[in-house]
């Protein structure tokens, strides 16, 4: 069993080949469905054999495919201050990119 851990999107995920995730979106505009990116590898498993050194995660890649943009659930936020009339409600829905891991290359 091969996998990594990967840096997507301001967290660490655990990715095998063919497994879907969500990361926070993609900058530099809205990436196409069916386009390629790389992800950038912290530690890769395979079988028993553990590799965490930078030098040789330099030379390992992580493909995934974009499949498209979602939105999360949305949060509310509420506001409210005791005796002064202050009350404030604000919602927000994250934007997603959910993509599936197509290559783990040596």
């Amino acid at each position: 069993m091969v996998y990594a851990i990967v840096r997507a999107g301001g967290r660490q995920e655990k990715v095998s080949v063919g497994s879907e995730l969500l990361i926070d979106r993609i900058g530099g505009g809205t990436p196409a469905a069916g386009s390629t990116l790389e992800l950038a590898p912290l530690l890769l498993v395979d079988g028993a054999t553990v590799t965490s050194e930078a030098s040789a995660l330099a030379s390992i890649t992580v493909t995934a495919e974009v499949l498209d943009e979602v939105k999360a659930d949305k949060i509310t936020i509420l506001k409210y201050k005791n005796k002064t009339g202050y009350r404030v409600r604000q919602g927000h829905r994250q934007k997603h990119t959910r993509v599936r891991i197509t290559a783990i290359d040596s």
